[in-house]
């Protein structure tokens, strides 16, 4: 059934990051040596799976991959081609992250323009846009009994995703929505490769945390005046530690 409320570019993005994430999901089943009833259902799983999440949380009709068959078609040639054709060495080594790029940058693009298709707002467009961009690899960890990649900090994947929905939802706002889908495809991509190749991660939680933010010096006293007031209102206190020479008044 075709697809209604969407262009023709829409279309073609998410059939391209449909057949890019099936071809990274079958190379990492061949890495975890499935069966073929395994490897056949993680990459289209990974194929599929960000459009799925996106199409239920839209609640706009059933899932485009249940109901376009082309979808299903493009899932299963990507599983097909991983499985009869070995993608390992050094070459792939140097191809797949552009595979991951572009299959990120596609649904970022896929997602917002979706969501904007079906009248949500800005806002829901960009935050369904990123679901939509790291969805695939999300459910293919979770099959997998991992924790998922885009939760691991070790490249700005959800940010490049986030840019990438920003980028259109800007553009088709203003009234350019063939240069929007394009143009959220190569700033999601770009950014994803110029990270991995940079380098570039978000800093980690502990980073983040107030006993990182606050000088040594001034802990120690923030922590007796927090014993302070608990005694003040009756509450029972543990005996603090000892502050460190460096937290000393």
């Amino acid at each position: 059934m075709p697809l209604e409320g969407v262009d023709d570019v829409f279309r073609a993005l998410d059939l391209v990051g449909v057949f890019a994430n099936a071809v990274l999901g079958g190379v990492i089943a061949r890495r975890e040596r499935l069966d073929p009833i395994g490897f056949a259902t993680l990459a289209v799983l990974s194929g599929l799976g960000g459009g799925i999440i996106r199409d239920v949380l839209l609640q706009h009709g059933p899932p485009v991959a249940l109901t376009d068959y082309a979808y299903l078609a493009t899932a299963f040639a990507g599983a097909a081609a991983t499985y009869l054709v070995t993608v390992e060495g050094s070459l792939w080594d140097r191809v797949w992250p552009v595979v991951d790029a572009v299959a990120l940058g596609c649904w970022a693009s896929a997602g917002a323009a979706r969501t904007l298709a079906v009248g949500l707002g800005w806002l829901p467009a960009v935050l369904l846009g990123v679901v939509t961009a790291v969805g695939g690899g999300a459910v293919r960890d979770i099959v997998l009994r991992r924790v998922p990649g885009v939760l691991g900090g070790n490249t700005l994947y959800a940010t490049a995703a986030l840019a990438g929905a920003g980028v259109l939802v800007l553009l088709r706002q203003s009234g350019h929505p063939t240069a929007g889908s394009l143009a959220g495809l190569v700033v999601g991509a770009g950014l994803c490769l110029l990270a991995r190749w940079r380098g570039w991660i978000l800093p980690s939680a502990d980073a983040w945390s107030p006993s990182r933010v606050v000088p040594p010096r001034y802990r120690g006293r923030l922590r007796r005046r927090a014993a302070g007031r608990a005694r003040r209102h009756g509450r029972h206190v543990e005996p603090a530690s000892p502050p460190h020479p460096s937290e000393e008044p």
